[in-house]
């Protein structure tokens, strides 16, 4: 005899299926049982009425156990979603929020430390080291444990000197880079005086660990010219003044980083006496040349703040177009000498590589430079991006003067 379950007295239920159970079964009184009624239809006589039943709590589903009209006994299985089923749920919520967390902290990291800048240094460095190879037979494992060296000193160096810059700039920022992260309150500032401080301390002890006196003396230098330039303690905040500013970058850049990369690949991982060879030379006055321009260039765009601060910059001396034209002029000067320079190397492919490569990029350069708006300070801003792209490229030309 056949009826249809058209409701019940539970608030949520899922799904129903009919099934058979042993109804003096020992496991029945283990279980909690709520009494509750199933409104039934009886097809032969119409009649609509109330049965009672029996709700097992099992962990998985929940049954209904009815007696019906002529003392039959019916099992329904009410299938509910368990409490596991929730747990899951609230746990992959939790993992997809911690990966979103994740991600926005990198993203913010990532802002921090001015990646144009830090990863175009990043690439030179390890470029550098190539310098030190003298016979294919250098590009060994114990070449490629001396790169992984130079690059951790290299993270540290320029997370350190970039985190510095924001941490004594802020004020200066919120007119001139309110993109950034401790301007934009994406960064507590607490958060970037540790990031500062651990790269700091981690780039003094790693080279002493390892026992690299180049690496070491390398970090020694580089980070006592960020402090120079940046801190606002007498004597100091070097950037305050445009021929201080220069100065510093090129010592930085021109000096202290190729040697002390070179010197640790020379003295360090292949146990030879330092030696100041030609493409080591090169390399340090081409990085000079960009050092200067990139001191300079870096102003142009920043002049509102720097005005209002009291930072005397060449921008602010002699006004935006005059510095724009200074830069691009000692860009192509550099690449003239490079091409005049590769034209003394004693092998044909290095004369190809500086004449060619050179003249490329001496091209591009007087193409961008005469599509630049100077009265729109984005245009200009993607041209000083565009200067730290051609010293990437330049990094690339550096290891092949020989």
């Amino acid at each position: 005899m056949g009826f249809v379950l058209a409701a019940t007295s539970f608030p949520k239920a899922p799904s129903f299926t009919s099934g058979r159970s042993s109804w003096n079964s020992k496991e029945y009184t283990k279980n909690y049982y709520a009494s509750s009624h199933v409104t039934t239809l009886w097809h032969k006589t119409g009649i609509i009425q109330k049965e009672p039943c029996f709700m097992m709590a099992w962990p998985q589903n929940l049954k209904l156990h009815c007696k019906v009209k002529g003392g039959d006994k019916r099992n329904y299985v009410m299938n509910a979603a368990s409490g596991k089923s929730n747990e899951y749920e609230t746990q992959d919520l939790d993992q997809r929020n911690n990966w979103g967390t994740l991600i926005n902290a990198l993203h913010v990291f990532f802002k921090f430390i001015r990646p144009t800048a830090t990863l175009s240094l990043l690439l030179g460095a390890t470029l550098t080291t190539l310098i030190a190879v003298e016979k294919l037979s250098d590009i060994s494992a114990a070449y490629f444990i001396g790169l992984l060296q130079v690059m951790v000193v290299s993270s540290c160096m320029q997370v350190f000197m970039a985190g510095l810059n924001q941490l004594y700039d802020v004020e200066i920022d919120k007119i001139n880079k309110p993109y950034l992260p401790l301007v934009s309150g994406e960064l507590p500032f607490k958060n970037g005086v540790i990031i500062v401080a651990t790269t700091f301390i981690l780039g003094h002890l790693f080279p002493l660990i390892i026992g690299s006196g180049p690496l070491f003396w390398s970090f020694v230098f580089s980070s006592s010219l960020a402090i120079a330039y940046c801190a606002d303690l007498p004597l100091l905040r070097w950037k305050r003044h445009s021929a201080l500013t220069a100065l510093n970058y090129i010592i930085d850049l021109g000096g202290v980083k190729p040697l002390g990369y070179v010197l640790h690949m020379q003295t360090y991982v292949f146990k030879r006496p330092p030696t100041f060879s030609r493409p080591l030379i090169f390399c340090m006055a081409m990085s000079s040349v960009f050092a200067i321009i990139i001191a300079i260039f870096k102003d142009i765009t920043d002049m509102e703040g720097d005005e209002k601060f009291g930072i005397k910059s060449l921008s602010l001396h002699l006004g935006k177009k005059p510095v724009f034209w200074i830069c691009v002029s000692l860009l192509q000067m550099a690449y003239v000498v490079a091409i005049l320079m590769g034209t003394l190397s004693p092998f044909l492919w290095v004369k190809i590589a500086m004449g060619l490569g050179h003249g490329i990029l001496a091209s591009l350069v007087s193409y961008y430079a005469n599509s630049v708006d100077l009265k729109s300070n984005p245009a200009i801003q993607s041209f000083y991006m565009f200067i730290w792209k051609l010293l990437t490229v330049e990094y690339f030309l550096i290891p092949l003067f020989r």
